[in-house]
Formats: C-alpha cells, sequence, structure tokens
C-alpha cells in the first residue's frame, strides 16, 4: 500500500458521506465540524472547551468562534465549572438538545439510505472491513474513556439489552431465565409505548459495537423517573463507562423537570452501587426476596434531583 492508495481512498470516502458539503448532505446549517461538536455536547453531557479541543484536535480560536455562534443561537449555555473556576462546563440548552437530535436523525437517515444500496450478502464483509481498518490504524492501543460514545439505540439495540442482560447475569451470578423474562418485559413495555421527551434509552459504543447500556422511565409516583437496566460489558468496564451512563440519565432527568430518580438493585451487584453511591444516591428500603432462582436482598435507592444540583 502506498500513500497515494490512502488518499485515493480517502477522497473516495468524503465524496460518500458528504464531508465536503455535509449541511446540504443533512439539510442543515452547520458544517461537519460544527455537527461533530453538537454530537460530542449531547454524548458528554459535561464537558469544556478544553475537552472539545483535545477530543476533536480543533484549534482554539475556530472551537471558540464556534461556541459563540452556538451560544449567539441558544444551542448552548456556558456556567463556571465546580471543581476549577478557569474552565466552564458547556451544556446543550433544550434547543441545542433539539438540534443534536434532529442531526442525529438526518445522518441516520442518510447512512441507511447508503446501506439499503449494499446486498444483505456484502454487509457483513463491509462491517468486518470497517472494523479491520480502525483496529489496524489504531496501532493495537488499549481502548481509551474517549473512546466509549453514548448514542440511542438503533435497530437491534433493544434485543441486544435482553440478551446481553440474561447472558451475564447467568454468567456472573448463576441467574435463570426468569431474569431474562423480567428484561424482556421491561424492554418491550418501552419498546410499545413510550413517551421520547420523559424517557429514554442510552448505547454505550465502543468501536462500532454496544458495550453498556441504561433506561430513565417514568415511574408510578408523581414527578419521579426510574432508572433501569445499567450494564457494562466485562471488557469495557474501567473505563469509566457505568458513571457516564448513569450521568446521561440524571442529567436527562433533571433536564426534563423529574424531581425524583429511584432505581431497584440488589445488594450483590456490588459495582453497579458503588456507582449509584458516588451520584448521590440514598438507599431507602431492602428487603429479602427469591427471585430468578437464588436468595437476594433488593435494595430502593433514591436521588433526590433538586438538592444535588451543582
Amino acid at each position: 500500500m502506498t500513500v497515494q492508495d490512502i488518499r485515493t481512498f480517502n477522497r473516495f470516502y468524503t465524496n460518500v458521506i458528504g464531508a465536503l458539503d455535509y449541511s446540504r448532505q443533512l439539510y442543515a446549517p452547520y458544517t461537519l465540524t460544527e455537527s461533530r461538536v453538537i454530537y460530542e455536547l449531547a454524548h458528554s453531557p459535561r464537558t469544556d472547551a478544553a475537552d472539545l479541543r483535545a477530543e476533536l484536535s480543533l484549534d482554539a480560536g475556530y472551537l471558540s468562534r464556534i461556541l459563540n455562534k452556538f451560544e449567539d443561537a441558544g444551542l448552548i449555555e456556558r456556567a463556571p465549572s465546580a471543581t476549577d473556576p478557569r474552565r466552564r462546563h458547556i451544556t446543550l440548552t433544550t434547543r441545542g438538545r433539539e438540534t443534536a437530535d434532529l442531526l442525529a436523525e438526518r445522518a441516520n437517515e442518510s447512512v441507511g439510505a447508503l446501506l439499503s444500496t449494499v446486498p444483505s450478502a456484502d454487509r457483513s464483509r463491509l462491517a468486518e472491513a470497517m472494523l479491520a481498518v480502525r483496529e489496524i490504524l489504531s496501532d493495537g492501543r488499549p481502548p481509551r474513556r474517549e473512546d466509549v460514545v453514548l448514542r440511542e439505540p438503533a435497530p437491534g439495540d433493544l434485543g441486544w439489552i435482553v440478551q446481553r442482560n440474561a447472558a451475564l447475569y447467568a454468567s456472573e451470578f448463576g441467574w435463570n431465565t426468569d431474569y431474562e423474562g423480567l428484561v424482556a418485559r421491561i424492554v418491550a413495555d418501552f419498546a410499545e409505548d413510550h413517551d421520547p421527551h420523559l424517557e429514554r434509552v442510552w448505547i454505550a459504543e465502543l468501536d462500532g459495537r454496544p458495550v453498556g447500556c441504561v433506561m430513565c422511565v417514568r415511574d408510578e409516583a408523581p414527578a419521579t423517573a426510574r432508572l433501569r437496566l445499567l450494564l457494562v460489558e466485562p471488557d469495557a468496564r474501567g473505563l469509566g463507562v457505568g458513571d457516564r451512563l448513569v450521568t446521561a440519565v440524571i442529567d436527562f432527568a433533571r433536564g426534563v423537570g423529574y424531581r425524583e430518580l429511584v432505581l431497584w438493585t440488589n445488594d450483590v451487584l456490588a459495582a453497579a452501587r458503588r456507582i449509584y453511591q458516588r451520584h448521590g444516591f440514598v438507599l431507602v428500603a431492602e428487603k429479602p426476596h427469591r427471585s430468578f432462582g437464588k436468595d437476594l436482598n433488593g435494595q430502593d435507592w433514591r436521588l433526590d434531583l433538586h438538592s444535588t444540583q451543582e
């Protein structure tokens, strides 16, 4: 392979995805770089300009102009950091999140249209080739925290949530298929009837594959949301995936007006409980029970979303 081979491929691929005229591709007034900044803000709720510069390798002045444009348009808000006064947190406003959702929807439609031209028999070969490019050019380095992205579920992801919950809990804790049935009902209820403004699912993705998930759904109690089905794949643990998923739920629940966030878990899930405690959840009740083929100790945890707001 020569330098010219790679440059030829780059020219081909940028034309395929419309990178040179990205705003026209998505029918939106944002360049590829601006759209990427919006994407990073949507998937990293607590970040600042230094984080964005490092993640996207952008010139400080160029990024500053982008952020000023977004602030003037009402897409972002900037506030002093609670831990470092030299930094300012950048978050999407409601309008900014709606813009991010619209860009994601149009990007998915664009890629879906491209994929529809690929015969089914060639899709697995295409996926393997794309993964090979990423693995070879990453030079075998271990995954980093910034390699993980949070996104909305794509077709097939809800089924993945059921399958991986069942398989992991059977492997790690010996739970039987009763647990798979419970997860399937939770996921089916969400898929069949949920309010996208008040309920959401996040998928953590690493190297193009899902490695974690969590759900935020309405609880029976007024103004209360429930965190459900937090899961992180074993090979992605240690990258802060669980913390990011829980942070996403908390920020979303607070942003749409919930007053409390609750969850039910079992005391054998020690790693998850430590995450909940770090985020301010308080244990409010526990009760022994026989479920999933095991004797367990169920726990109810609660987070007051107003008292924990920075």
